[in-house]
């Protein structure tokens, strides 16, 4: 019984791809070529975007990383000034 049904589905799904790709093709605009000219154009237009995308990101990356990098630094002086300033205080102690 399952098995019946699952084939009746799959037919139905079946139908449904052969219906939908012949719909497509009766209520297409343009020559298949052409349209596959649009698709190929908007795949570069789309690939260039992602291209200009990842370029910010990058730079973004690295502007923040020298940030960090600025942070790290100072903070390690910081830590070096609160360092010396404890030694002189133990020293002066005893």
């Amino acid at each position: 019984m399952d098995r019946e049904r699952n084939l009746e589905m799959l037919a139905w799904l079946a139908g449904g791809v052969v219906l939908g790709a012949v719909v497509a093709l009766l209520l297409a605009p343009d020559a298949g070529s052409r349209t596959r000219q649009k698709l190929i154009e908007q795949a570069g237009e789309g690939g260039r975007s992602l291209l200009g995308s990842s370029q910010d990101i990058i730079a973004k990356g690295r502007e923040l990383f020298e940030q960090g990098r600025g942070i790290a630094e100072d903070t390690a002086k910081l830590l070096e000034k609160i360092n010396q300033i404890a030694e002189k205080r133990v020293e002066d102690r005893f």
